[in-house]
């Protein structure tokens, strides 16, 4: 891996993912070009440098030319998926009873795969609020009262407030990488090689 595609890469997950590097969303999807980025040792190396902080990244589907990556605070996504209401939505797609942050993911990516539709309980996986995932999945996708970071069918006000943090965590990281830091630095994770 070069400096360049290290950067590139970087760059990317600073852009797409902000919000859940900086622990204020539990996870995020992220889409990579595959033939850009050594994508198994991009995330081998995050993997690693942030394991005391709960990041981690997960390959979700590799499709054509696009690989799709799961971001997450484990934590953060544990206690979002262990609550009852999200619990029962996944269950209805045939997620286990008992939350296993790992067996979750792998059924996710599973249906990723292999679903002729993209499975919308992923909603749940990225911490929007239930309301709005069953709203979305009732009113497939229309109907809605606000489309910003997610289609929002509940609480248009708070969500809104929700996508301001998002772009001030957005900006605050892409500025830092911007100016020269890593995201490593920028996350307070010192790296032992670069």
């Amino acid at each position: 891996m070069s400096k360049s595609e290290c950067a590139c890469f970087e760059r990317k997950l600073a852009y797409h993912t902000a919000p859940s590097l900086l622990g204020i969303k539990c996870a995020s999807l992220v889409s990579l070009d595959s033939d850009r980025f050594d994508l198994i040792g991009q995330t081998e190396r995050f993997n690693r440098l942030t394991e005391a902080k709960g990041l981690r990244i997960k390959l979700m589907c590799r499709c054509r030319s696009k690989t799709l990556l799961l971001l997450y605070n484990a934590r953060l996504l544990e206690k979002s998926l262990s609550e009852p209401s999200r619990r029962r939505i996944l269950e209805k797609y045939g997620y286990d009873k008992k939350c296993s942050v790992e067996n979750d993911l792998e059924r996710l990516s599973g249906r990723i795969s292999s679903s002729e539709e993209f499975p919308h309980e992923i909603g749940i996986f990225l911490g929007y609020p239930t309301e709005d995932v069953v709203g979305f999945i009732r009113n497939k996708g229309e109907n809605f009262k606000l489309c910003g970071c997610w289609k929002v069918y509940g609480d248009a006000e708070n969500a809104k407030r929700i996508f301001v943090n998002y772009e001030r965590c957005r900006k605050f990281l892409c500025n830092k990488i911007d100016g020269g830091i890593d995201i490593y630095q920028a996350l307070n994770i010192l790296e032992e090689e670069k």
